[in-house]
């Protein structure tokens, strides 16, 4: 799959400048390339031409409401965490009656630092947990144009299934792997004076195209279309 993903991604951009320049304003543009993606998790091989603008950024929206919506739990326990957090703090601040509280107490703060991290932890735990049914809820939902299906989760569950745990997860840590490691190389020449964000720009398509393709390939190693 990676080898797959890689030579789609090569094949869908080296020597097709035109597509290439397109794919960098669709980047700038994200909800553009969004929708570009939701293509190519529709199985289309080789990879298509950014055409019909207003769709791909209607589905786009589409894909990123249902993002949002997805992480809704994360952005709750965040919140409720980093809440309880800050307001302990002030109100501890506000009953010393001392200005400069934050700074001549910062062990009566470590508590509620601790509190706050514990929280990202468990947000991060359940940022996993809600990847593994997002991922394959948004390509059902660029398969069968419901947005609905994003969140049809008997059928999410059931598609998983097809695949197996084991492989879906190893499959997905992959690509953690691969993509993060790839995106800290592309975050390297972001230092590069002058020029850096111009690169990082015109490489980003590349890896959104092999992360799109990738996935792409674990949905229908489920033997769905």
């Amino acid at each position: 799959m990676l080898g797959d993903a890689f030579g789609y991604a090569k094949d869908g951009l080296v020597g097709h400048w035109k597509r290439w320049i397109l794919l960098i304003i669709a980047t700038i543009i994200f909800p553009l390339m969004m929708g570009y993606t939701m293509e190519i998790w529709r199985g289309k091989k080789p990879a298509p031409e950014p055409e019909q603008w207003g769709k791909m950024f209607i589905d786009g929206l589409k894909l990123l409401v249902a993002g949002i919506i997805y992480a809704i739990p994360v952005i709750i326990i965040i919140l409720i965490f980093g809440g309880f957090a800050f307001f302990s703090a002030v109100q501890d601040a506000v009953l010393s009656g001392d200005p400069n509280y934050f700074t001549t107490n910062i062990d009566a703060l470590m508590p509620l630092v601790l509190a706050f991290m514990v929280g990202l932890l468990i947000a991060f735990i359940v940022a996993i947990i809600i990847s593994l049914f997002s991922t394959i809820g948004f390509v059902r939902m660029a398969r069968t144009g419901s947005f609905g299906e994003a969140f049809n989760f008997g059928a999410i569950l059931d598609t998983i299934r097809k695949i197996g745990w084991g492989s879906y997860i190893l499959a997905l840590i992959i690509l953690f792997i691969v993509a993060g490691i790839v995106g800290f190389v592309l975050n390297l020449l972001t230092e590069i004076p002058y020029v850096g964000w111009v690169l990082w720009i015109i490489l980003i398509p590349i890896l959104i195209i092999f992360e799109a393709r990738y996935i792409c390939r674990i949905y229908e190693s489920s033997g769905e279309t």
